[in-house]
């Protein structure tokens, strides 16, 4: 009977180390954009287009809320909640708002007094609503696209550039106290947070992947109009009987 019960035992744990092996950690999927009538009215490039100001939308909202946790002073200073400051700016930046904070600027005028030493506003809610209205300045004011629509590959490449100076201005501008303007990444004997980095990279990232896209969308264009040319002339089939 004893014996029966450690095979048993032994059984069971081999079933459990089983199932451990075989069932993979969940890594989340892929998620697209649910469909929607519009897509009739886009071409590939629009999707695409709409896609990527979406994420880079997203990307910014989570880094205000990322930011506000390490700088808690800042959403203070409004009188109201973390979580009905990021709700306002972000009504803010979908509908096309000026920020009360920001003197009426908008894009990089904007994002360059959010930047400034002696703002003394919320930083938090200043930089990321001129980092979103900047990008979709660049992107000729929208946020989605259609077949009437064109985007500057040129304007686009330079938002991306203009996030790297934001983000390198966050981290070696001082205050007059001497501290940086916000607390983002850190690294210290504690470990290393650099989550902040990865999601400004990842708005980089998406900016200058449009921006190349679209560059070559017109470049193939040019090829694709001079192969179907020559093989309408040259390319065909002969006939044999």
């Amino acid at each position: 009977m004893e014996r029966s019960r450690h095979i048993c035992a032994f059984f069971c744990a081999c079933a459990v180390l089983t199932g451990c092996s075989t069932t993979p950690a969940p890594r989340g999927e892929v998620k697209g954009m649910s469909v929607s009538g519009k897509e009739m009215a886009q071409s590939d490039t629009n999707r695409i287009a709409t896609i990527a100001m979406r994420d880079n939308l997203e990307s910014l909202f989570l880094l205000m809320d990322k930011l506000y946790r390490r700088n808690p002073a800042e959403w203070k200073k409004t009188g109201i909640s973390r979580e009905e400051s990021i709700k306002r700016v972000r009504e803010a930046v979908e509908q096309r708002q000026p920020w009360p904070g920001l003197q009426g600027q908008r894009d990089i005028k904007a994002l360059s007094l959010a930047l400034t030493p002696d703002f003394g506003g919320d930083r938090v809610a200043a930089l990321i609503y001129s980092s979103a209205d900047m990008i979709i300045a660049a992107h000729d004011g929208k946020t989605e696209f259609f077949l009437i629509d064109g985007l500057d590959a040129q304007h686009i490449y330079n938002a991306a550039r203009n996030i790297e100076i934001a983000v390198w201005l966050l981290g070696s501008r001082r205050n007059s106290s001497g501290k940086v303007l916000l607390l983002a990444d850190d690294i210290s004997e504690n470990g290393r947070n650099l989550s902040f980095e990865r999601e400004f990279g990842k708005v980089v990232g998406r900016l200058d992947l449009m921006a190349e896209f679209l560059t070559e969308k017109y470049r193939r264009a040019g090829i694709t109009y001079m192969q179907n040319l020559i093989g309408g002339s040259f390319l065909q089939f002969l006939p044999v009987r």
